[in-house]
């Protein structure tokens, strides 16, 4: 049994702290500091820290990798074609790993770097900055047809996946999501709730992909109210739900 842990770091991020309780190993996804994930160890001193999971090169992601690996020699996992700091292994689009006996599907999802990856186990999306709880990650290195086909892939698997993304952006993008549809009743209660939740403190993570379907504007580019909205704000006919998608990240950005 895997119990799963945030770990707060900087402002608004989550590095996520697997433990396996029959093995006391643990791993870690994303460690922009080293310090949350070392003060965490210190307090639990008979526990190791046998892997590190990476998605994509960010400093607030990797920043704290190499000396998590050189205190602890952790097995460090990355996507390939980035530069990761401490990396053992490099990992593609259908690689396979195992840690903590969980065996991880490897994704490709390039928008918000193009190297970015995700790891999947049954019911597990560990996703990085591409998939946000209402929202994506901005489009910093791919373009709007990487980032859409990547969120597809995501929405693809089964919808009662938990969704493990790195920041606590779900109140901000909540109010995204009601600008695109201001009628959506799932995006309404959504926004109430998580505003509750917000103003005492409690994070609104993990997400579940079939909550992300009925609320997140980016995985609903197909619904008409989306595209009708999309189309208002750029003054143009959006002809297929990437240039939908297109024209939400542009609005979302200026939001």
């Amino acid at each position: 049994m895997i119990q799963i842990t945030a770990l707060p770091a900087f402002t608004d991020n989550y590095i996520w702290l697997l433990q396996d309780h029959s093995t006391q190993r643990c791993a870690v996804v994303d460690p922009g500091d080293a310090a949350p994930v070392q003060h965490w160890l210190d307090a639990h001193p008979d526990w190791i820290l046998s892997d590190i999971l990476v998605t994509h090169h960010h400093n607030d992601h990797v920043g704290g990798v190499a000396a998590l690996k050189n205190a602890t020699h952790a097995t460090v996992y990355g996507p390939a074609s980035e530069n990761i700091p401490a990396r053992d292994i490099a990992l593609g689009d259908n690689a396979k790993v195992n840690v903590l006996g969980l065996d991880f599907d490897v994704y490709a999802v390039p928008g918000h770097t193009l190297g970015h990856i995700a790891y999947y186990h049954r019911g597990l999306l560990f996703c990085g900055d591409t998939l946000f709880a209402a929202g994506c990650g901005r489009l910093f290195e791919g373009t709007p047809e990487q980032m859409h086909h990547s969120l597809s892939r995501l929405a693809a698997l089964p919808e009662d996946t938990l969704v493990y993304c790195t920041h606590e952006y779900t109140l901000s993008n909540l109010k995204f999501a009601a600008a695109v549809e201001p009628t959506n009743p799932d995006v309404v209660a959504r926004l109430e709730k998580v505003n509750q939740q917000r103003g005492q403190g409690i994070i609104t993570l993990p997400s579940t992909l079939a909550l992300e379907k009925l609320t997140n504007p980016f995985l609903r580019t197909t619904e008409t109210s989306v595209k009708q909205k999309a189309d208002e704000r750029n003054g143009q006919r959006n002809q297929t739900p990437s240039e939908v998608f297109a024209a939400l990240r542009a609005w979302k950005d200026k939001f």
